[in-house]
């Protein structure tokens, strides 16, 4: 091989080896850009949860991502969105963050809907207006719009109810649903909840007392106000069953408390008992027209597996105990009462 040829072959070398370092840093770059892009971790750990409300757009998106400073980088995330087409794929709901998570896992969530779930609770919650301000502070829709659904006769009364005692409808429990449920499809989720709640063997008990399941309800809710421990409930719900049956006056203060809507009252007195309302059970026969209070599901129990006493009257412990002394006649009761008006007094507890 000649000189010449060996400068040739040498020259190849090196162009050749400049080409592939080229190639290389070219695939270098478009490497690190799709990473930078796709796979980086992107998401801070300044916000728990994205919400993206109803008829939001990909600007009100990316508008949200920027002023709460989930992202570290907001432009990589939109040159990431415009990749995968975001913008006609936006979907409302509540989505769990987490810190790393990447553009591409992010874009992912929201375009497909997949949703972290909202966990309810209730339970001893006294008005619908105190249930719809609940339901607004966990879902989307705001409380005027619960309680429009919740009052709305055209809607409730296709289920059987009615604005007094359409309470009677939500079984208090812990469920769990999409943060942007509408009104309409949360009432309906919960009725569904309410048919498997009230079974063949529940609705065979209520039956066999000659009350409806939503009458069950509305006299859980008194055994509920009225107990402090689970065990007297099937106690107290014999109690009120028996003055039912008897036509006796339930006479039970926290209806009374209710119907003058003043929920700070220990100790009902006779200007409290004087208010004219269906709910005064101290002035109306049977049970009020709607429960007083959302019971729990042991209180709904213990009124379907009542306790068969003589009971007719209770008067709370006069140790503060939160137990009651029950009896079957006036003159026992008489001595219960007695015991507990003087221990009140020595409290200096007279409203």
């Amino acid at each position: 091989m000649t000189e010449v040829e060996k400068k040739n072959m040498s020259t190849g070398k090196k162009v050749a080896i400049g080409i592939a370092l080229v190639v290389i840093l070219i695939a270098g770059y478009f490497a690190l850009n799709i990473y930078r892009l796709y796979f980086a971790p992107n998401v801070t750990e300044n916000q728990k949860y994205l919400y993206i409300k109803t008829g939001s757009s990909y600007d009100d998106l990316t508008a949200t991502l920027k002023k709460q400073g989930m992202l570290k980088s907001i432009s990589s995330f939109t040159a990431a969105a415009g990749k995968m087409s975001l913008a006609t794929s936006v979907k409302p709901g509540r989505y769990r963050l987490k810190k790393g998570m990447t553009n591409r896992t992010l874009i992912n969530l929201i375009k497909a809907g997949n949703q972290d779930p909202v966990k309810l609770k209730f339970h001893n919650i006294r008005k619908k207006e105190n249930f719809a301000a609940y339901l607004a502070s966990n879902l989307e829709a705001d409380s005027l719009s619960f309680i429009n659904v919740l009052d709305s006769t055209a809607l409730i009364s296709k289920y059987g109810f009615n604005q007094d005692n359409v309470y009677a409808m939500f079984i208090p429990n812990t469920y769990e649903m999409y943060w942007n449920i509408s009104p309409v499809d949360f009432f309906e989720r919960m009725h569904k909840e309410y048919d498997k709640f009230w079974t063949a063997d529940r609705k065979q008990k209520a039956a066999s007392l000659n009350l409806t399941p939503a009458q069950v309800y509305t006299l859980a809710s008194i055994v509920d106000a009225e107990a402090l421990y689970d065990k007297e409930m099937p106690i107290i719900a014999g109690l009120y069953l028996n003055r039912l049956n008897k036509g006796i006056l339930l006479q039970a203060d926290p209806t009374v408390i209710f119907a003058n809507n003043d929920f700070t009252v220990k100790r009902v007195t006779g200007k409290l008992l004087q208010v004219q309302s269906l709910y005064n059970t101290y002035k109306y026969a049977g049970l009020p027209p709607g429960p007083i209070m959302m019971p729990s599901i042991n209180a709904i129990d213990a009124v379907l597996n009542r306790d068969n006493n003589n009971y007719i009257y209770m008067c709370a412990k006069e140790d503060f105990s939160g137990y009651h002394n029950f009896a079957e006649n006036k003159a026992q009761h008489e001595i219960n009462a007695r015991k507990y008006r003087e221990a009140l007094n020595k409290r200096n507890i007279f409203k």
